[in-house]
């Protein structure tokens, strides 16, 4: 059985929960968590994880542009890459499924402009990757 623990309010008024020891930022993201545990137990994914940090990263190219890129930071920087750091977006959920695919899931309550642009660069990296999809759940 699983076990609930709330906390205060954050600024947007979703209430913090603990699922299985871990807190997550809102009662949403905790049921989604439940959720997921019981889809890995039927044997419907193969894996889950929360909270995956996705660099959003600008690298030059040979022309002296900069590009948008989804490599990281430290890849960037081994390989002698002048980049730029733009933001870091923690992506609720990645679900792996059984075909290979991923599944980057966001729980969003209330949608700020930081939200908006983050997602829309995260969109940007991922959308010539055909095992790779986003998701946003209202």
């Amino acid at each position: 059985m699983a076990y609930y623990q709330t906390y205060k309010k954050n600024k947007f008024g979703a209430k913090k929960q603990t699922y299985e020891g871990i807190q997550y930022d809102s009662g949403r993201e905790a049921q989604k968590a439940s959720e997921l545990d019981l889809l890995l137990k039927a044997g419907e994914i193969k894996s889950w994880k929360r909270q995956v940090k996705i660099e959003i990263n600008f690298k030059k190219n040979k022309k002296d542009e900069w590009i948008l890129t989804g490599e990281t930071g430290l890849s960037l920087k081994e390989k002698g890459i002048e980049f730029r750091h733009f933001r870091n977006y923690f992506m609720d959920f990645v679900i792996e499924h059984f075909d290979g695919s991923i599944e980057y899931l966001e729980i969003k309550g209330f949608e700020t402009e930081v939200w908006k642009q983050k997602f829309f660069l995260t969109e940007l990296i991922f959308h010539n990757h055909p095992k790779i999809f986003l998701t946003v759940e209202k």
